[in-house]
C-alpha cells in the first residue's frame, strides 16, 4: 500500500475502535510491557533518579540490576512509541473505510492529540514527571501535519534514519569498548540525574517541582518521532494484522533489533551489578551506547509479541482465547488506564510524604519490584473485569468522549 487514499464520498468522522477490529498483537504487547514500565517507573520513584538503580547493590540485587538495563530501562517505552504510530495509521484507515473523508481523519487525529497533551500536563502536575502522554500528543500533531498523508518514497526515509541509527549505536559501542580496554580500573557509579519531585518533602512542592521538570523532560523526548514514524512504516503494510504473511521479516526484526538492544545495555547493567569496574569517561560511554541501543528495544518487542500472537493463533483451536491471554490483551486495551493508575501508585506506595515504602524496608531494590509486579497484576485483574463487562478504562472512555463527543 504506497498511501492513505479514500475514494468515497465525504461524511461525518466514525466513531473508536470496535472490539472487532482489534488485532490481538498490539493489544497483548501493550498489556504485557506495562510490566517492565511499572519495574522502570517503580524503581526511579524509589530511588529518586533516574535511570534508577542500587547504587550499591548486594546478593540478588547485582544480577538484577543487571537484567533491568538489559531488558527493561530505555528498552520497554519504545516499543509503546511503536505502537502509537501504529494507532496513527490504523484511525486514520477506520475513517477513510468509512468514507469519512481525509478530513476528518485529520481533524480527529489533531483533537485527540491535543487531548493527550493535556492529559500529559495533568498526569505530569499531579502524578508523574516522568509522563510520556504530552510528548505522544506533540509527535502526534506534527506526524499527522506533515507526515501522515505522504507517499511511499517518503515514508522510506524512516528505514535509511534507522539505519543511520544502527552506525551511531556501532561507533559508540567501538568507543565503549576501546575506553574499556585502554582505561584503567576505576569505581564509577552508573550516571544518575536527580529528580526534585521525586525527594520533595510533602505533595505540593512535588507538583511544584514536577511542573518545572516535564516541560524539560517532554523536550528530551521528542526524538522518538523517528520510533513513532518507524511504527507508522509497519502499519502501512498491516505488518500486526497478518504476522503469517510478514513472519520472515518479523524473525529478522526481532532478533536483530533486539540483539542491539540487549547487547547495548549489557556494559552499563555489569557496572550497576557491580561485575566490572569503570572509570567516570568509560561509565559515560557505556550510558551513551545504552540509551541509543534502548530504541531497538520498541521494534524489537513489537516483533516478538507479532511472533506470539501468531503463534497463539495457530496453537488455540477453539475461537476463544485462555484466560491469561485475554487478561493481558484487556489490559492492552486500556494501558492509558493502567499507565496512569501505575503513576498514582508510585505516589502512594513510593513517595516520601505518602507510605514511603522504600525507606521503611531493609532492600529499597526488592520493594521497587514487589510493588511493580502486584500493582501491574492489580490492572491485569481489573481490566479482564472490565472486558467481560464490555466497559472500556476510565481513561479511555473519557479521551474517547472528547476526542469524538458523545456519540
Amino acid at each position: 500500500m504506497t498511501a492513505i487514499t479514500q475514494s468515497h464520498a465525504p461524511g461525518p468522522a466514525r466513531g473508536p475502535v470496535r472490539r472487532t477490529e482489534r488485532a490481538l498483537a498490539p493489544d497483548l504487547a501493550r498489556g504485557t510491557m506495562l510490566l517492565f514500565i511499572a519495574l522502570a517507573n517503580a524503581a526511579v520513584a524509589t530511588f529518586g533518579n533516574q535511570p534508577g538503580a542500587e547504587a550499591s547493590p548486594h546478593g540478588w540485587e547485582r544480577p538484577f540490576n543487571l537484567v533491568m538495563f538489559v531488558f527493561v530501562h530505555a528498552r520497554a517505552y519504545p516499543m509503546f512509541a511503536v505502537m502509537f504510530g501504529y494507532g496513527l495509521v490504523q484511525l486514520t484507515r477506520r475513517q477513510d473505510a468509512e468514507g469519512s473523508g481525509p478530513g476528518a481523519a485529520r481533524s480527529v487525529l489533531l483533537k485527540r492529540n491535543a487531548w493527550l497533551i493535556a492529559f500529559g500536563l495533568v498526569h505530569a502536575a499531579l502524578l508523574n514527571f516522568g509522563d510520556f502522554l504530552g510528548a505522544y500528543g506533540i509527535t502526534g500533531i506534527v506526524f499527522t501535519l506533515l507526515l501522515l498523508r505522504r507517499g511511499e518514497r517518503v515514508h522510506r526515509v524512516v528505514l535509511w534514519l534507522w539505519g543511520c541509527t544502527t552506525v551511531y549505536a556501532a561507533a559508540l559501542a567501538a568507543v565503549a569498548g576501546y575506553r574499556a580496554t585502554h582505561s584503567g580500573s576505576g569505581s564509577a557509579a552508573v550516571p544518575t540525574d536527580d529528580v526534585d519531585s521525586l525527594s520533595a518533602p510533602d505533595y505540593l512542592t512535588s507538583v511544584a517541582d514536577r511542573l518545572g521538570e516535564w516541560p524539560i523532560h517532554t523536550l528530551t523526548v521528542l526524538g522518538f518521532i523517528v520510533i513513532v514514524w518507524l511504527g507508522a512504516w509497519a502499519a502501512r503494510r498491516g505488518i500486526l494484522e497478518d504476522p503469517a504473511r510478514h513472519r520472515r521479516l518479523l524473525v529478522r526484526t526481532a532478533v536483530v533489533a533486539l540483539g542491539v538492544a540487549f547487547a547495548g545495555g549489557v556494559p552499563i547493567g555489569l557496572v550497576s551489578g557491580g561485575f566490572v569496574h569503570v572509570d567516570d569517561a568509560t561509565a559515560d560511554a557505556f550510558l551513551s551506547l545504552y540509551e541509543v541501543s534502548g530504541q531497538f528495544g520498541g521494534p524489537g518487542y513489537v516483533a516478538l509479541f507479532g511472533l506470539l500472537a501468531l503463534r497463539l493463533s495457530k496453537a488455540r483451536s477453539a475461537s476463544r482465547r485462555k484466560l491469561p491471554v485475554e487478561a493481558l490483551a484487556a489490559l492492552g486495551q486500556r494501558s492509558l488506564s493502567g499507565y496512569l493508575f501505575q503513576s498514582l501508585a508510585w505516589v502512594v506506595l513510593l513517595s516520601p510524604f505518602a507510605l514511603a515504602l522504600g525507606e521503611r524496608t531493609g532492600s529499597p531494590t526488592l520493594t521497587a519490584c514487589l510493588s511493580a509486579v502486584l500493582v501491574w497484576l492489580a490492572t491485569v485483574a481489573g481490566a479482564y473485569v472490565l472486558q467481560r463487562r464490555s466497559l472500556p478504562g476510565p481513561a479511555e472512555k473519557l479521551l474517547r468522549r472528547l476526542t469524538y463527543g458523545p456519540r
